[in-house]
């Protein structure tokens, strides 16, 4: 048998030597089977729109990315995590609190999943959710109005990868931990990891009408360290399967120390079973502190709380409902398909993909068809669960994604290619070169009960020699196949933002057909708003001075203000008086710290600025809006401290 050494070894070795798969970029062997047509299947003309939505991850950006297919054109950056000066996000006053955490404000992080609303175990384009990863949260955000209107931070967490994951009628989102950690994170030796530390899951309940969340409950599970996951569907539905790695329950070197064994594990938790215990008062209420950030669609501001308690369950607490199942070395993921009976692991460094069956894990349970158990859950016997192996699909199995044929699509991180395979005889019927590392992959609905099974996306990690060189650091990408025939047809490269890591599609109507396009002035709650230009003036409060500033094609109101001092503190409180679509004014000021702001029609944001020099400065729109774009501007004078300069506006009555 291999030693772990020899055995990474060779895979390091076959990571090197990519070009018996890839071709090593365009010049050497043979690159993937291209679609004879593929400009026509890609080309969207002027004035025509994509057929798919997709809402990619940012990666270390903090970022979504939303891309039309099959176009591949960027349709917007939503800001989430991170700070965001095009749009003032994170600066403005109002969006300050979003990115309030219980470590205090944290203004980026870095996303890997995004998951879709789902109703009845298919998407449903209300909503769309991401992680953050650093500081462990879980954003919402309302496809309405394509914004981030809520952040829930996750406690007694770390590195939250394994999120976030609905269930078929998004009652839960659901994150898991990839760092374990002391659940009261308290100051202890690292070497006491398996004394001390432990791995939560957290269910966020996802109220049905509004989209608030709130944590429900925490599993508080051994060590592991807790990667992707999925909810059951159809006839698992009630259960989730979470992957997790370093069952060995090592704290360092884990390259080597976390794989030391063959199998490492899929949790299965029954969630449905455990909300019945939680009422019957199975639980544990644990003093935390963490951040919950709602967006006011009324105030266009952002309220943060700190909230102070969460529930938490220990695997004695809800016996019965939590089942590990064997799966074949550092399983990255665990994907369930459309019909619910099938979770496929996705094992690193494994040789083949396990299939696994939903109706023969519920026989085993029965059974008690147990190998042992660890810390209260039991383990079942491998073979007592496993529908079938695929066999030779390659190296590095990662995700698995399904079309709407019977058919199952999964990444080979290391011999960089996807394979096609089979659902019901596990026989890989096609594979295709992926040019390098292939990490993440998605089919438009490819994780739920309705695929749209006619793209596959897929998310590559390394993609040397596929771009004009940028330096150093080469664009990360994506690649769009045709899956709609026998044989997957490369159709498309593109750049991305960030890095990519998952992503999730829909049919373009499901979402264009609510849009939100403009906010009525009628509507708008906020504090400093002005529902009229003759409202705009400017106000003192000590060393305070809040300027309310109209904008309207094509001027500012007012346009010239004197009385302002250094040092003062000053606010722009910019209403955007139009209610066309697509009309949104900016706002800037010489030697503003922070950012411009972008209001939106009808929409009031507000901009903190500070002078700390005596002199004239301009101020402008800064997105342009009219033919006179160039001449809404204003002055804004600074005098000195202890100047007696009254304080004057221009109000263009």
């Amino acid at each position: 048998m291999q030693t772990m050494a020899t055995m990474l070894l060779s895979l390091v070795v076959i990571a090197g030597g990519f070009s018996m798969y890839s071709g090593c970029g365009s010049k050497k062997g043979k690159g993937p089977l291209m679609e004879s047509n593929a400009p026509s299947k890609v080309y969207v003309e002027p004035g025509k729109f994509d057929e798919f939505y997709s809402f990619v991850s940012g990666g270390f950006s903090g970022q979504m990315a939303v891309y039309g297919l099959p176009s591949g054109r960027l349709l917007k950056v939503i800001p989430v995590f991170s700070q965001n000066p095009e749009n003032g996000y994170g600066y403005s006053e109002e969006t300050k609190p979003m990115l309030n955490t219980s470590h205090g404000f944290i203004p980026w992080d870095d996303s890997h999943h995004s998951e879709l609303s789902m109703k009845d175990g298919v998407p449903d384009g209300r909503w769309v959710f991401i992680n953050g990863n650093n500081t462990p949260r879980v954003a919402r955000i309302d496809l309405k109005s394509f914004r981030t209107v809520e952040i829930i931070e996750i406690p007694n967490s770390a590195g939250n990868h394994s999120s976030p994951f609905t269930t078929p009628n998004s009652e839960y989102v659901v994150a898991g931990t990839r760092f374990s950690i002391p659940v009261d994170n308290k100051d202890v030796p690292i070497s006491t990891y398996k004394e001390n530390f432990k791995g939560a899951l957290s269910f966020i309940r996802v109220d049905q009408n509004s989209g608030e969340m709130s944590i429900a409950f925490q599993l508080i599970t051994p060590p592991f360290d807790y990667d992707l996951s999925h909810s059951g569907k159809g006839p698992s539905d009630g259960w989730f399967f979470f992957s997790c790695y370093n069952s060995e329950q090592a704290h360092s070197l884990l390259e080597v120390n976390a794989s030391q064994k063959d199998k490492d594990f899929i949790l299965a938790v029954n969630w449905k079973k455990i909300e019945e215990l939680i009422k019957q008062g199975k639980g544990t209420d644990k003093a935390v502190n963490y951040a919950h950030n709602k967006w006011n669609e009324s105030t266009h501001s952002a309220e943060s709380e700190i909230i102070k308690t969460v529930k938490t369950l220990t695997p004695a607490d809800v016996s019965g409902t939590m089942f590990y199942i064997p799966c074949p070395k550092s399983p990255h993921g665990a994907d369930v398909d459309p019909s619910g009976e099938y979770i496929v692991g996705g094992g690193k460094l494994a040789t083949v993909i396990p299939v696994f069956s939903f109706s023969k894990m519920i026989k085993a349970i029965e059974s008690k068809q147990f190998d042992g158990e660890i810390e209260s859950i039991p383990v079942l016997k491998y073979e007592s669960v496993l529908s079938g192996e695929v066999q030779n699909p390659g190296l590095g199995p990662l995700h698995t994604e399904f079309d709407d044929k019977g058919f199952a699509y999964t990444s080979m991180f290391v011999s960089s290619e996807i394979i096609k395979w089979k659902l019901d005889t596990k026989e890989v019927v096609d594979r295709m070169p992926a040019f390098y590392s292939v990490g993440h992959i998605m089919i438009p609905g490819g994780d739920s009960k309705k695929p749209w099974g006619k793209y596959l996306l897929i998310m590559n990690k390394i993609t040397k020699d596929r771009f004009l060189p940028t330096g150093p650091e080469l664009n990360q990408s994506a690649q769009l196949i045709d899956i709609s025939g026998d044989k997957m047809k490369l159709l498309l490269d593109f750049p991305t933002v960030g890095e990519p890591h998952y992503a999730q599609a829909l049919p373009g109507d499901m979402i264009s057909k609510n849009q939100v396009r403009i906010f009525k002035i009628e509507d708008n709650k906020h504090p400093y708003a002005l529902k009229s230009e003759k409202d705009a003036r400017v106000e003192r409060k000590g060393n305070e001075v809040h300027v309310y500033l109209s904008a309207i094609r094509s001027h500012l109101t007012p346009d010239n203000i004197e009385g302002i001092k250094v040092n003062d503190v000053v606010y722009f409180h910019v209403t955007n008086l139009e209610q066309d679509w697509d009309i949104p004014h900016g706002f800037a000021i010489k030697g503003n710290d922070n950012s411009e702001l972008l209001v939106m029609p009808g929409e009031t944001c507000t901009i903190k600025w500070t002078p700390k020099e005596a002199g004239i400065y301009p101020y402008y729109c800064t997105d342009f809006c009219s033919a006179l774009h160039q001449e809404m501007q204003g002055y804004l004078r600074v005098s000195p401290k202890d100047s007696n300069v009254p304080l004057t506006f221009n109000s263009n009555k």
